[in-house]
C-alpha cells in the first residue's frame, strides 16, 4: 500500500507538471508560434519577442495600443508627424529610424538586431531578405475592417498580446454596432472624401476609406472609382456626383474655406449649403486603418447625423477608448 501511495502521489506531481506546462504553452513552451502573414508568406516565431521594429506607422499605432511601445527599437520616419507618439509615447520620437515604405533602410533595420519586424505589404522584398538573415517579418495590408482584424490578430499572436488584442476589437466593433443600431432607419446621404495633397484626390469603394464613410452611415459619392490608392479626380466630376456633404481628411493641406471660397465649386450642394468639414487632426489619421479608425465613423456621424449621434456621444467615447489603449486623455 505504501508502494501504491508514493505511485499515486508522483502520478500527481507529473499531472499537475504536464497541465502547468500546457498552460505556459506559446513560444515560451518551446512551441513556435507560425504565421501566414498578408503577403502569404509562413513565418515562424520562436521566441516570445523582446525587441521589436515597425516600419509602418499603421502598426506603430496598433503596438502602442497593445503595450508594447517599451519593446519598440526602431520606427518608420517622419515619427514627430504622427501626433499619437507625442501623446502616448514620446520616447519613440527618439528611436532610430528605418526610414519609409517608399525607401526602407533594411541596413538600419538588421543594425538594431531585432526580434520582429513588422512591414507594410509592399515591402514583402525586404521581408524576405530579413528572413534570409534568420530575422522574421511579418508584411500586413490593413486595407478593410477584415483586414484590419487580421493584423491585429497576426501582431497579437507574435507578441503574446492577444488578451489585449481581443479587448481592442471587441471595443472598436461594439462602438460600431452601436453607431449602426442608432442610424438603422437613417438616410445615408452622398458624402465626398476629399484627400491630403488636394481636395480633387478621394478614395474609391476599394479604399479603407470607402469602410469609414459606410460604417458612419453616408454613401461615398466617389463609390464608382475603381482605383486601390487615390484617384485624381476634374471639378467637371465632383460637380457631376454633386455630393450633399464633403468631409476632408485629417492630413489635408488645404482647409474647408479653400472649398468653400473655390468659384468653380460654388454650384456643388455641400457648398451652397456650408457642410463643409475638416476631419480633427490631434490625434491620429483616422481615415488610415489604425487602431483608432473607427473614431473617424463616429465624428462623421456626429457631424451628419448629429440629430441621432451628437459631438458630445463621439468625444465620450474618444476619451474612454485612449485613456483604455493609449493612456491618455483626449482634450475633446
Amino acid at each position: 500500500m505504501r508502494i501504491q501511495k508514493i505511485i499515486s502521489i508522483l502520478l500527481t506531481l507529473v499531472l499537475l507538471f504536464s497541465l502547468t506546462a500546457c498552460a505556459a504553452g506559446g513560444t515560451n513552451a518551446g512551441e513556435p508560434i507560425v504565421i501566414t502573414d498578408h503577403a502569404g508568406r509562413t513565418v515562424e516565431i520562436t521566441e516570445t519577442p523582446e525587441t521589436i521594429v515597425s516600419g509602418y506607422y499603421i502598426t506603430t499605432s496598433l503596438v502602442i495600443a497593445l503595450g508594447l511601445e517599451d519593446k519598440l527599437v526602431g520606427i518608420e520616419a517622419k515619427a514627430a508627424s504622427r501626433p499619437i507618439y507625442s501623446l502616448a509615447a514620446p520616447e519613440l520620437l527618439e528611436l532610430p529610424n528605418v526610414g519609409t515604405a517608399k525607401e526602407f533602410n533594411l541596413e538600419a533595420c538588421i543594425e538594431l538586431e531585432p526580434d520582429l519586424v513588422i512591414l507594410p505589404l509592399k515591402l514583402k522584398g525586404v521581408a524576405e531578405q530579413l528572413g534570409e538573415l534568420d530575422i522574421p517579418a511579418i508584411c500586413v495590408n490593413p486595407e478593410n475592417d477584415t483586414l484590419l482584424s487580421e493584423t491585429v490578430d497576426m501582431i497579437s499572436a507574435a507578441t503574446g498580446t492577444e488578451e489585449t488584442a481581443e479587448k481592442l476589437l471587441a471595443y472598436s466593433d461594439d462602438a460600431l454596432s452601436a453607431l449602426s443600431d442608432t442610424l438603422k432607419d437613417a438616410d445615408k446621404p452622398s458624402v465626398y472624401l476629399a484627400g491630403n495633397s488636394s481636395y480633387l484626390s478621394t478614395a474609391g469603394a476599394e479604399m479603407y476609406q470607402n469602410t469609414l464613410l459606410e460604417n458612419a452611415g453616408c454613401t461615398n459619392a466617389a463609390a464608382s472609382v475603381t482605383d486601390t490608392y487615390w484617384a485624381e479626380i476634374s471639378y467637371e466630376q465632383l460637380l457631376e456626383w454633386n455630393p450633399e456633404y464633403i468631409v476632408i481628411v485629417p492630413a489635408a493641406s488645404y482647409t474647408a474655406e479653400d472649398i468653400l471660397n473655390d468659384e468653380a465649386l460654388s454650384g456643388l450642394s455641400a457648398v451652397q449649403n456650408g457642410q463643409v468639414y475638416a476631419m480633427p487632426a490631434d490625434y491620429e489619421s483616422w481615415d488610415s486603418p489604425v487602431p483608432s479608425a473607427f473614431m473617424g465613423s463616429l465624428w462623421i456621424a456626429s457631424q451628419i447625423h448629429g440629430d441621432l449621434y451628437s459631438e458630445a456621444d463621439y468625444a465620450e467615447t474618444l476619451k474612454d477608448f485612449y485613456e483604455t489603449f493609449y493612456d491618455f486623455a483626449p482634450n475633446a
